[in-house]
């Protein structure tokens, strides 16, 4: 297939990259700034500029861009980056498409399970309502974006990430250096539930999607979510560790602001559609996927 990527550079976006190389797919990525390779193509998202000719001919599109959600404190000011960063790339891709007379037949699209806002330990599948908070705020807005291509006929997928767990970053990015040290432990009062999937399962998710006959919401998550405790003990077992100490509710808001209601807030997502679309989990259990980080580590 020849697929263009939006957001190769993030820790997802790389990993998806090479192997979409390896399985033989042409790729073409959008970057900010001159392009260095044949493979790359300059996109402008805050001006609005994108070449039409980079997504004539392709066979699908994959946008991962936008913002880290915890690299900084939830600022009025980066809060406006969060939304703005996947708003209008994500818009500027849709009405490019829906401007093209033969757009891709397919978009992957990023998304997240912040959508569905903190609900305890209530069972969440892609027919659930969204919550409140500002991720299910920004979450709904972002996918609201791609309705352009939606009404071109494009086959648009909100892949609805969860927690990955990697070595590599993302959610574990700080808390597993803490865990080696032995001086990690739950957040908060641990039994929020995390939705995971590993680094390795997520990529494999978003292959499937570009040929499986989905669309719509795509919860990305293990089968089998786990309370932030759990998922501490587990990383903590893999890495030989205790995990006794805990950081209380009221030190995460004083030191990450509204960022906290994130870390604390408990989302039981199951990938409902994604199993019935016929994939298979490589790591669908928590013991299979701290071993698989701790091993990477």
């Amino acid at each position: 297939m020849d697929i263009v990527v939006a957001g190769s550079h993030g820790f997802i976006g790389a990993e998806l990259l090479e192997r979409l190389r390896e399985d033989g797919h042409h790729v073409r990525r959008l970057v900010r700034r001159a392009p260095q390779t044949s493979d790359e193509h300059e996109w402008d998202p805050d001006a609005g500029v994108l070449d039409p000719g980079v997504l004539e001919g392709s066979d699908a599109v994959v946008n991962l861009a936008g913002a880290g959600i915890g690299d900084h404190r939830w600022t009025t000011e980066y809060k406006r980056t969060l939304v703005t960063s996947r708003t209008r790339t994500t818009g500027l891709l849709a009405r490019t498409m829906a401007a093209l007379d033969a757009p891709p037949p397919v978009w992957v699209q990023g998304s997240a399970i912040g959508y569905y806002g903190d609900r305890g330990a209530q069972v969440l599948t892609e027919t659930s309502a969204s919550g409140d908070g500002f991720l299910a705020r920004l979450v709904r807005e972002w996918e609201a974006a791609t309705a352009p291509a939606e009404q071109a006929g494009v086959r648009v997928v909100h892949a609805r990430t969860g927690i990955v767990l990697s070595s590599e970053g993302g959610a574990l990015g700080r808390l597993l250096p803490l865990l080696r040290l032995g001086v990690g432990g739950r957040l908060g009062p641990g039994t929020q539930y995390w939705s995971w999937i590993t680094l390795r399962d997520e990529v494999d998710a978003l292959r499937h999607l570009l040929t499986a006959p989905v669309h719509g919401p795509v919860n990305l998550c293990s089968p089998h979510p786990a309370t932030n405790a759990e998922i501490t003990r587990a990383l903590a077992r893999e890495l030989h560790r205790p995990a006794v100490l805990a950081v209380p509710s009221v030190a995460l808001r004083v030191v990450l602001g509204e960022l906290a209601s994130d870390i604390l807030g408990s989302q039981r997502a199951l990938p409902s559609v994604l199993e019935a679309s016929g994939f298979s989990f490589s790591d669908p259990l928590l013991a299979d996927a701290a071993r698989r980080v701790a091993e990477r580590r």
